[in-house]
């Protein structure tokens, strides 16, 4: 009866332990899959297929009346829409910075706007600020206006919308005409032509940019990727 009992018991322990290592092998594979998914996400972004539907070909051409960092006539080009607001935008910001930096006639930076209004209500009038600054000082007065936000917002909805005059000041343009032009509301519409633009092309949040290659090839970089990848995208495309 012993040995009966002994070889019941071992049975029903052999019985307990395959039932427990049907969902623990559920799990190590779920483990897996997942592990495969993360690691496929992480790919070199050189590697990063287009948009379904083509999307990226809807991306506005570039001309001589965007506001551009950079030789016109790089073999790359990045148009990136961005919210000032936004703090991952603001590190992307700082990342396209160096890379400019880097590669200098290489590289053309475009910056076009793509504020959250239900995120970032004070963004638009941001937006509308840079644009002031083209306006009474050009190219180069809009990346003195849009470097300096980004350099003293908190980010999140956070800059006193009193900062844009000082802003303005800080670069050397002239207050009151700034304060004409940003209080005309003249903007509005550019505005919301970069914004339309960045959901045709498969935006879905900011910072959304497209590399586009010398030979036209478009990659999408979403989010704030960091420099490392960045910089191998580009390399990638110069080949």
């Amino acid at each position: 009866m012993e040995t009966e009992t002994k070889l019941e018991t071992t049975k029903e322990n052999d019985s307990i332990k395959n039932k427990l290592s049907i969902p623990m092998a559920i799990v190590v594979a779920g483990v897996i899959i997942a592990g495969a998914i993360y690691f496929s996400s992480i790919t070199p972004t050189a590697k990063i297929e287009q948009k379904p539907e083509n999307l990226l070909e809807n991306v506005e051409p570039i001309t001589e009346i965007d506001h551009i960092r950079g030789n016109i006539n790089a073999p790359i080009k990045i148009v990136e829409y961005s919210d000032t607001e936004c703090p991952f935008c603001k590190m992307f910001h700082a990342t396209m910075k160096q890379i400019i930096d880097e590669y200098g006639e290489n590289v053309a930076w475009i910056y076009r706007h793509s504020p959250i209004d239900g995120l970032h209500p004070k963004a638009r009038k941001e937006a509308e600020a840079t644009e002031c600054a083209n306006e009474l000082g050009g190219n180069n007065k809009f990346w003195e206006y849009i470097d300096r936000i980004y350099e003293v917002t908190p980010s999140n909805n956070g800059l006193d919308p009193k900062e844009l005059s000082n802003i303005a000041l800080y670069i050397g343009l002239n207050v009151t005409d700034f304060n004409n032009c940003l209080n005309n509301n003249k903007y509005e519409q550019h505005i919301d032509k970069d914004l339309q633009n960045a959901n045709a092309t498969g935006g879905g949040g900011t910072p959304w940019s497209i590399l586009i290659a010398k030979d036209n090839t478009k990659y999408p970089i979403n989010g704030a990727l960091p420099y490392s990848k960045i910089k191998e995208l580009i390399d990638f495309a110069l080949k």
